[in-house]
């Protein structure tokens, strides 16, 4: 007979993994295989938690940053995008095009970043899974926002024409290393890419630089 202060035996209930050392990289494992299955669209925070056994504020806890932050973390990229739109979308909307610029290639130029995002870039134009995650995390999370931010009747479709844009820059001046692209100064991509994210962002005519 087991006295009322012993040990209970047997096994024990199963429920929702505490917070431990271990419990990110959990969290970041089940991310991956959600956003794999899923795509970037239905991945749910909710859901990775409960793949991950743990409760849901962990996982705000670990990435405060939101879906976004997690999605990037899933892919080796240190960046927080909300961290980033907040950054963009500060100030006045006349010159958000030319910050976006200004943040991508800040983005780009890290050079603990730059290897990760070439290869996250090929593996979007190589795979239709790589392609679907990256171009709903661009449309959802990145360009679609940035547009909303700025006002667009249609910021889907203008969050989109933006990215077309920095995509094919960043295929251009990191990927292909086109040299032409590549001689270009910092200031010289923000002053010839500025002007025309601004156009795709905002429905006004964006004033010159």
């Amino acid at each position: 007979m087991t006295s009322s202060g012993s040990a209970p035996t047997g096994p024990r209930a199963r429920g929702r993994r505490p917070g431990s050392a271990d419990t990110r990289a959990v969290i970041v494992e089940a991310a991956r295989k959600s956003f794999a299955a899923k795509g970037y669209d239905r991945t749910s925070l909710r859901g990775v938690a409960r793949d991950a056994g743990v409760d849901p504020a962990l996982v705000h806890h670990y990435f405060e940053g939101g879906k976004g932050e997690l999605f990037a973390t899933t892919q080796s990229v240190q960046l927080n995008p909300a961290a980033m739109l907040r950054t963009i979308t500060a100030g006045d909307v006349d010159r958000i095009g030319w910050r976006a610029v200004e943040t991508f290639i800040e983005v780009w130029d890290a050079p603990a970043r730059r290897d990760v995002l070439v290869a996250l870039i090929r593996t979007g134009v190589a795979t239709d899974d790589g392609a679907r995650m990256l171009r709903e995390f661009l449309a959802r999370e990145v360009f679609g926002r940035i547009a909303e931010a700025a006002g667009a009747q249609d910021p889907q479709l203008r969050g989109a024409l933006a990215a077309s844009q920095l995509i094919g820059l960043a295929v251009m001046r990191y990927v292909i290393r086109a040299p032409a692209i590549v001689a270009l100064s910092d200031e010289e991509v923000v002053a010839h890419f500025g002007p025309v994210i601004q156009l795709h962002l905002v429905d006004s005519d964006a004033p010159r630089a």
